[in-house]
């Protein structure tokens, strides 16, 4: 009698994986055709989980939801729990239509997944309004935040779909008024990312103060002018009266700023368009833009910058000290060939006394061996 009980739910189990089956391959018209399906997921309860979780994620299944009981949704969400997930969330994340049935008869809108992600924040990733707006019509909270401190209007402005910005803000016009942990506004956000239509949005209907700062005083003109987004910086300058010398908590500007980051295009803009000082320092130690391009190992930034104006005199000396410390042989290849000559700095240290990679080292040796044949 047992062996038999036990062969039943073998052969049950073996149905609901053809059900898996079907659900993955989206074959709803099949799966209508079964009158079975019920009492065998009953039965092998964790495997209809499996069931419900494919119908979630695949667009075609969304509407078969409503077939599964109260009490197969509550095991489902037991079983999310535990991976601290939702249905709501999954749902959210792949912008399927079954969000509606979940929200009205199973999920709380506001549920959490681990690192605080919300179903509305989710939806703000897929830039999908018609699930950002299921989600409000619901009341989903606009101002809840992740780990990070990021709300959803944050995680909007990065993905910088204007037509979603604009709805937030209609559906709360103080959603604007919020920080990360680092002090990173939703405007730093869509500056860094680029997202110009948005910044606009944001410049002409928020209140956000001109050069605000993060928690290392980076402003939304660095961040625009480091990650490339000139047209951005444009938009800052003329609407939001944005400073193109403010400095950070360190001291660096935004031309140290793009230094580090190789954009050479921004930083034409910079000393040729704005006349920023191509030769500003920053910081106690006095560094230049060069000593930054040196230091990272931007040889295109360096020759870039000897274009614009940059000095090989006593302030930028150090630039072949600071591309031996970052070990980049061609970078000090470069600076040598431009004619900088190793000295010792204010320690007693010369450049070559840094170099540790046999690379670099080898830079030296050929400079000598070419220094000693001219000689001659």
């Amino acid at each position: 009698m047992q062996s038999l009980a036990s062969d039943q739910i073998q052969h049950q189990a073996i149905l609901v994986d053809y059900l898996i089956k079907l659900t993955q391959n989206c074959e709803l018209c099949t799966l209508k055709k079964i009158t079975w399906w019920q009492h065998c997921c009953t039965i092998c309860q964790q495997k209809t989980f499996r069931v419900i979780h494919c119908c979630i994620m695949l667009p075609v299944m969304a509407t078969w939801t409503c077939n599964f009981s109260k009490r197969d949704w509550d095991g489902h969400r037991a079983v999310q729990y535990r991976q601290q997930k939702s249905s709501a969330y999954e749902a959210a994340s792949m912008g399927q239509g079954c969000l509606r049935y979940l929200l009205t008869e199973i999920a709380k809108v506001d549920c959490l997944k681990k690192a605080d992600w919300t179903p509305l924040m989710m939806a703000c990733t897929r830039r999908n309004l018609g699930m950002i707006q299921e989600l409000l019509s619901h009341e989903a909270a606009h101002m809840l935040k992740n780990k990070d401190g990021w709300n959803s209007f944050h995680i909007a402005c990065r993905k910088g779909d204007p037509a979603v910005i604009q709805h937030l803000l209609l559906a709360n016009p103080e959603v604007w008024r919020t920080e990360s942990k680092t002090l990173r506004t939703p405007l730093h956000t869509a500056a860094m990312h680029g997202c110009e239509e948005v910044v606009s949005i944001l410049v002409q209907r928020c209140g956000y103060v001109p050069d605000g700062r993060d928690s290392c005083g980076v402003t939304l003109f660095m961040d625009a002018v480091r990650n490339g987004h000139i047209f951005v910086a444009k938009l800052l300058l003329e609407k939001h009266q944005a400073s193109p010398t403010a400095a950070d908590i360190p001291g660096a500007q935004s031309v140290h700023h793009v230094a580090v980051t190789a954009q050479e295009e921004a930083l034409e803009f910079l000393v040729r368009d704005l006349g920023v000082d191509v030769n500003q320092t920053a910081t106690d130690m006095q560094l230049t833009s060069l000593h930054y391009a040196a230091k990272e190992g931007h040889t295109g930034t360096i020759k870039a910058l000897l274009t614009l104006g940059a000095g090989t005199e006593q302030k930028n000396r150090k630039s072949l000290h600071m591309a031996c410390t970052g070990q980049h042989a061609e970078a000090v290849r470069t600076l040598l060939q431009l004619g900088l000559v190793d000295v010792v700095d204010a320690s007693g240290t010369t450049a070559q006394q840094l170099a540790k990679k046999p690379d670099v080292l080898r830079v030296f040796e050929c400079d000598l061996t070419s220094t000693t044949s001219g000689s001659k």
